[in-house]
């Protein structure tokens, strides 16, 4: 199992183009169902920073979100959107309550 969290601040006039593209890969994960993920993506207080937390559940590591076409467009021109750019950390997970688990 492997647990990331990304975190970034895209410029103020490029939110809302940044949720349409979060949403387009949320519709694609309920649409095709791939397995072994769990994947959140939360918009901060400040409007613009965006934090996605990913679990990877596969023996492998796999991850299905780079198969997926409106990830790829996400993740396409994320730099240009950013004010930030993506952080990527390793996560630990030290206790969970109904959030990883079934």
């Amino acid at each position: 199992m492997k647990r990331i969290m990304v975190r970034y601040k895209v410029k103020t006039d490029r939110v809302k183009e940044n949720e349409t593209y979060i949403r387009n890969v949320f519709k694609a994960l309920a649409d095709e169902s791939p397995s072994g993920l769990r994947y959140v993506s939360f918009k901060l207080e400040d409007g613009v920073s965006f934090v996605h937390i990913v679990s990877l559940e596969s023996e492998s590591g796999d991850n299905p979100l780079g198969r997926l076409p409106a990830f790829k467009a996400f993740a396409a021109d994320i730099a240009d959107r950013c004010e930030e750019p993506p952080v990527v950390t390793s996560l630990e997970e030290v206790g969970s309550y109904r959030v990883f688990h079934h």
